[in-house]
Order: structure tokens, then C-alpha cells, then sequence
């Protein structure tokens, strides 16, 4: 097997980490390049002293001086800001970029490393929310392998294989319901961001956690998967699946379904990208169908968890408005971690700015980023409106 050249973009984070352990299981097979976070500088050092990139990025601009101390006299050169992320992944020897950022801070290195011919393992599923279109021209026009990293669309991915694309009728994402599962408006009305934190199978950063918890995630995987696998927004539906067993399915136009089956553990599918399109052995802890007797399946309430909603009804609406969707929901998770909105007011926010922000049939790079920064103006605007509120009521 040939040796891998790669770059991890927000290897501090869980996928991120997770990565390297995957990698640190075959030394002989991988060679990190590029390492990058946006603030946790310790973490970074600590993994750049241990796997020598030829570089890293802290993008957080105020940390690039200690960074730099650390290992520049080892010979890494160390960036800073946005941009580098944009420059280190042109670097001519990396085989494969690893988007782990989170948010849409992953668009625009993941286009250029689309541009430069590297294969994409794509953790960061707001990429192709955001610009699916865009993005799945490019790596067309480049001959581009993008591999899903997310455990859902690596499931489907898997499940695929060997299959036409003409047989698949309907694409099926499983999700667990997260730490609400079964709630009703009237609790989610007061939940905190502790109790939305506590997933009960996944252990993920805060955002997706979140996302998670509100269906957004869900929401977010349905206008992804419709990228990936080139479906219609009606082939895709989501199915909740408490146990996490089965992380996605194809269902044919024969009748027959595909599952892909495993314990939830994000090393699986992380190592399936890595590695495709072998599969190696690996000693990661085994399916034991005697310690799950019973999967089950049901419904999503869309209108309890109104994020889902919005989700498809702006894949419904394409252009601009999965970016406008995205863009809202960032700024929302983060008031809703800070305390500043409550549980339910993430979709009030959300569906506010999807009637408020003008609408772009056919948006380009420059038009994105335009976009989600008025969207992200008049949500914070929205959210301080709701907190002065709150405020005012208290009183």
C-alpha cells in the first residue's frame, strides 16, 4: 500500500484527534503534512512535536508567536490567520486534506485544495451545505475524490459501492434523536445548554453536539447528502435510531435496503476514508448482537424540532439559502451556548433570517461569503432583540 501524505485541518478537535490516533495505528502508511487549529495552541504544539508536519496554522492571530517559538527551531514552519489555511493545503507533496473545521470556515480551504487535485476526506459537512453546487463542479472539473468522513454518509458511501446510481430510490440517514429524544415544546422551552450537551452515544464538540440535539445536524446531513450521492431532496428521508447501530441506509429500486452496521465510533469511518477503497484490519472493539436485542426506529417530530424543517425547506429552495440556513444557525448555537437565547428560539432566529436575507439563484464563491456574513448580522441583530427582551422580562 502507498504511503499518504496528509493534512488535518482542526486536528485539535474530535475528529481531528480521532484522526491521529487512526493514523498512529499505521505509521508506515501515513505522513502527516499539516497540522491546524484555530485555539487550542497547546494541543497543537503537542501533536506537531509528535507527528513533525512540515507545517501548521493557529489562526487565532494572537497565539502565532508562542506557536512559532515552539517549533520553529525544529523546523515546522508556523502560519497564521484564515488565509494560511487557504495557502498550506497548495503544499505539492499532500496526497489528502482531512476538513475537520467547523462551519464555514472550511469552504474556502476545501476549494482550494479541490483546485490543487487533493483528495478530500470531508469531515466538515457545512462545506458542501453551504456550496454543494460549487463545490461538486469543481471537484468534477478536477478530478476530485471527495470521501465523507461523517458516519451517516459514510454508511450510505459504503453501501453504494458496487451499486448504479440509477438503482438507488430513496437514501435513508439515521439519527439518534439526541439528549431530547421524545420532549415536548413545553420542556425544550427551559432546556439548558448542560442537558443539550449531554448526547446519549457520541462524544463530539460543543457545536455539533448542539446541532445534535436540535436536528440541525440531521437537517444539515440531509442538504449534504443530496451533494454527495447526487439524489433529489424527496429521495432523502431521516429516520430516528435511539441506538446508533445503523448509521445510514440505501434503499433500491428493487425494494431491497442496504444498512451499514457498527458501534458508534467515529474511528470507522474515518479510517474507511483514509484508507479507501481498501478496508484494513484494525483491533477497534466489535458489533456483539447480544448486547442489542432490540433497534428501533421512528418518526422525527418536525415540528417540535423545527430545525429539520427548515432544513429541507432550504434545500428545497437551493441558491443562497442553505448558506443563509447555516450562516444563522452558527450564531444562534453559539448564543445559545453563552446563555444569551434559549432552546427553542435557535429556530425562531432561523426562520427570521431565511425570509429576511435576499435571495441568490445561482451564488458564486464571492457571493457566499457576502451572504453569510449579512446572515450573520442580522441573527446576532435578532438574538440581541430576544436577549434585551428576556431582559426586560425578567425585570
Amino acid at each position: 500500500m502507498i504511503k499518504k501524505n496528509i493534512a488535518i485541518l482542526g486536528s485539535t478537535g474530535s475528529i481531528g484527534t480521532q484522526t491521529l490516533s487512526v493514523i498512529s495505528e499505521y505509521p508506515d502508511l501515513f505522513q502527516v503534512q499539516v497540522l491546524t487549529a484555530a485555539n487550542n495552541y497547546v494541543l497543537l504544539i503537542e501533536q506537531a512535536r509528535k507527528y513533525k508536519p512540515l507545517a501548521v496554522v493557529i489562526t487565532n492571530e494572537k497565539y502565532y508567536s508562542v506557536v512559532n517559538e515552539a517549533l520553529h527551531a525544529i523546523g515546522i514552519q508556523v502560519y497564521t490567520g484564515a488565509e494560511a489555511l487557504v495557502e498550506v493545503v497548495k503544499i505539492s507533496s499532500i496526497d489528502v486534506v482531512l476538513t475537520a473545521l467547523v462551519g464555514f470556515s472550511g469552504l474556502e480551504p476545501t476549494l482550494a485544495a479541490i483546485k490543487e487535485g487533493k483528495t478530500i476526506a470531508l469531515a466538515n459537512k457545512e462545506t458542501l451545505v453551504v456550496a454543494g453546487a460549487l463545490i461538486t463542479r469543481a471537484a468534477k472539473e478536477n478530478n476530485v475524490k471527495i470521501l465523507p468522513v461523517d458516519s451517516e454518509h459514510s454508511a450510505i458511501f459504503q453501501c453504494l459501492v458496487g451499486e448504479q446510481s440509477s438503482a438507488v430510490e430513496k437514501i435513508i440517514l439515521t439519527a439518534s434523536g439526541g439528549p431530547f429524544l421524545g420532549k415536548d415544546r413545553a420542556f425544550l422551552s427551559t432546556a439548558s445548554s448542560k442537558q443539550a450537551l449531554k448526547h446519549p452515544n457520541w462524544q463530539m464538540g460543543d457545536k455539533i453536539t448542539i446541532d445534535s440535539a436540535s436536528l440541525m445536524n440531521k437537517g444539515l446531513e440531509v442538504i449534504e447528502a443530496r451533494w454527495l450521492f447526487n439524489v433529489d431532496v424527496r429521495q432523502i428521508d431521516v429516520v430516528i435510531h435511539p441506538q446508533s447501530i445503523i448509521h445510514s441506509m440505501v434503499q433500491f429500486k428493487d425494494g431491497s435496503v442496504k444498512a451499514q452496521l457498527g458501534l458508534p465510533d467515529m474511528k470507522l469511518p474515518i479510517q474507511y476514508a483514509l484508507f479507501y477503497p481498501n478496508r484494513v484490519e484494525n483491533n477497534h472493539p466489535r458489533l456483539d448482537f447480544d448486547h442489542f436485542s432490540q433497534l428501533t426506529f421512528e418518526k422525527p417530530d418536525r415540528e417540535v424540532f423545527a430545525n429539520l424543517d427548515l432544513a429541507y425547506k432550504a434545500l428545497e429552495v437551493g441558491g443562497s439559502m442553505p448558506c443563509v440556513l447555516n450562516a444563522a444557525n452558527e450564531v444562534v448555537v453559539a448564543a445559545f451556548l453563552k446563555q444569551e437565547i434559549g432552546f427553542l428560539e435557535m429556530s425562531d432566529v432561523i426562520a427570521e433570517i431565511m425570509t429576511k436575507t435576499n435571495f441568490i439563484k445561482e451564488p458564486g464563491l464571492s457571493d457566499f461569503l457576502e451572504i453569510d456574513q449579512v446572515s450573520r448580522m442580522y441573527a446576532e441583530e435578532s438574538v440581541k432583540r430576544k436577549r434585551t427582551i428576556s431582559s426586560t422580562n425578567f425585570k
